[in-house]
């Protein structure tokens, strides 16, 4: 029978992330038909700080649900479901009323790297690792944690709950205390196989399993959504509320990148690469996460601190005369930077760059990593400086990719998405690294599709993802020139060996950096 225009038929997807959160209004078919971000800021007092307020989060949750729906003239009673997406690897201490003792502690915050050696040396990081799938590194809840206990004494033990963002979001709306599996095993804290929290990690980080939210199924419905805030975002108070995952899980769901050998590579400010496996797989060298989605829905796979934001380096300070001269002619400096880039041969003319300027995570995990021109002679030009970091870039993804593939198998195809696949050049310079096709599918909000996806599942409209298919249709195709991934090979393999022969000298310019960089 054909839905009548007031049946049941959209899914309000809600993507809480870095920068802001993005609501979209999907319907049944896969399609966007509205979709409204609310942004938020970042608060860096200091560099190894990165802290947000979470209420100024949570406004947003409820502001975004409400001007989605407007936009879309979506009647409450139309709404299906509201299904949720969430940044990862966010703490917040709270008391027994919900309110924050601390900002909400993101991803991106270093304090505790100092714990890192630590972990390591006195609770067993690597079985922890093993049991968690979360690699040992400042972005873990887990040495969160344990830097908050020694330098936060007073609120580590005042604390009744330790939550992220999207757990303090639901604890708002309904006074449940709820984590995901998905958003639970990027913590550092939870045991893959027994999908419960991890012992040897509650013991590291000196909490006990009552003050961590319950772990539920990424499937969990919540309803009874309190009167006020079903005015505010305009739902009814009967709508479910699909607890969801992460976004980087619901990322490759989203692009159909979940059967063997079709990866998806993400590449904005920062980067990932990601695959999926049908149980949990944790790297014997520590090199890939391992997050949850569902039972049978496991990613696998490595971020990288420098994407992007190389280009903007290089727009910003190695080529401003250039970007300044693509304005003046009107366009976007990107492209005209990519154009002079276009005039140099694959390979950069043997130079190497090692795009470390933000440090490193997967597969080294080295925070004192730093950035190298390696090769340099007279006959190189601004040009090739150009080329080579967009190409120091794409030996990154090769690395993960690399690491990827011995767990999961050789990848066929990359499914690309993230601001550089907008880059004609850029694309096809991955697809010629990696020596796999690569595919740029339209669905451009893809942790948002995911989520609406695993709604229908929770609702049980759907019995599997395969629906996601019809939803994303592929759409440039790469295919990687021989002779070029031959030279980016050979390249690829020197670039390799540079860093592990400088992994010394990093730790040893790091130092000096921070003994003398804005000292007086």
């Amino acid at each position: 029978m054909m839905e009548t225009m007031h049946s049941k038929s959209f899914i309000v997807a809600v993507d809480i992330g870095t920068t802001s959160v993005k609501s979209l209004v999907v319907d049944r078919d896969g399609s966007v038909l509205a979709s409204h971000s609310v942004e938020y800021p970042m608060h860096t007092p200091r560099p190894e700080i990165a802290e947000q307020d979470p209420l100024q989060i949570f406004n947003a949750v409820l502001r975004g649900i409400r001007e989605a729906l407007r936009k879309a003239g979506a009647a409450a009673g139309q709404v299906l479901c509201v299904s949720f997406s969430s940044a990862m690897h966010s703490v917040i201490a709270v008391d027994r009323e919900l309110n924050p003792l601390t900002k909400s502690i993101t991803w991106a915050d270093n304090r505790s790297a100092g714990y890192v050696d630590r972990l390591n040396r006195h609770y067993g990081g690597r079985q922890i690792y093993l049991n968690t799938g979360t690699p040992v590194h400042p972005m873990s809840p887990l040495l969160k944690l344990m830097w908050m206990k020694d330098h936060m004494p007073d609120i580590f033990h005042k604390a009744h709950k330790f939550i992220g963002i999207k757990e303090f979001v639901f604890a708002k709306l309904f006074g449940q205390f709820l984590i995901d599996h998905s958003l639970a095993s990027g913590t550092g804290l939870f045991n893959l196989r027994r999908l419960d929290w991890d012992e040897q990690a509650l013991e590291a980080a000196g909490v006990r399993r009552e003050q961590l939210p319950t772990p539920v199924p990424t499937t969990h419905i919540v309803s009874g959504l309190p009167a006020g805030y079903a005015a505010e975002t305009g739902l009814s108070a009967d709508t479910p509320f699909v607890v969801g995952a992460a976004d980087g899980v619901l990322a490759n769901l989203g692009v159909g990148a979940f059967e063997p050998g079709r990866y998806a590579v993400t590449i904005g400010t920062s980067g990932a690469v990601r695959g999926v496996v049908r149980e949990p797989t944790t790297d014997p060298e520590g090199r890939l996460f391992c997050y949850a989605l569902k039972e049978d829905f496991w990613v696998i796979g490595g971020p990288i601190n420098n994407g992007g934001i190389m280009f903007r380096w290089v727009r910003d300070e190695l080529a401003t005369l250039e970007a300044e001269e693509g304005r003046k002619l009107g366009g976007d400096p990107y492209d005209h930077l990519t154009r002079i880039a276009e005039q140099v041969p694959p390979g950069s003319d043997g130079l190497i760059f090692l795009p470390f300027l933000a440090g490193e995570r997967a597969p080294y995990w080295n925070a004192h990593a730093r950035g190298v021109f390696f090769g340099l002679s007279l006959h190189h030009r601004k040009k090739h400086m150009i080329r080579s970091v967009l190409e120091g870039v794409a030996y990154r993804i090769r690395s993960v990719v690399e690491a990827l593939e011995e767990l999961a198998g050789p990848a066929a195809e990359i499914r690309a998405s993230g601001g550089f696949a907008r880059s004609i050049l850029w694309r096809q310079i991955m697809a010629d690294v990696l020596g796999a096709a690569v595919t740029v599918p339209d669905a451009i909000e893809s942790s948002g599709l995911g989520a609406a996806q695993l709604g229908l599942l929770a609702l049980g409209e759907v019995r599997d993802f395969s629906g996601v298919h019809a939803w994303v249709k592929a759409g440039v195709r790469h295919e990687p020139d021989r002779r070029n991934h031959a030279i980016y090979s050979e390249l690829s393999a020197i670039y390799s060996r540079v860093y592990r022969q400088l992994k010394a000298e990093f730790d040893a310019i790091a130092a000096f950096q921070k003994q003398h960089i804005g000292k007086e």
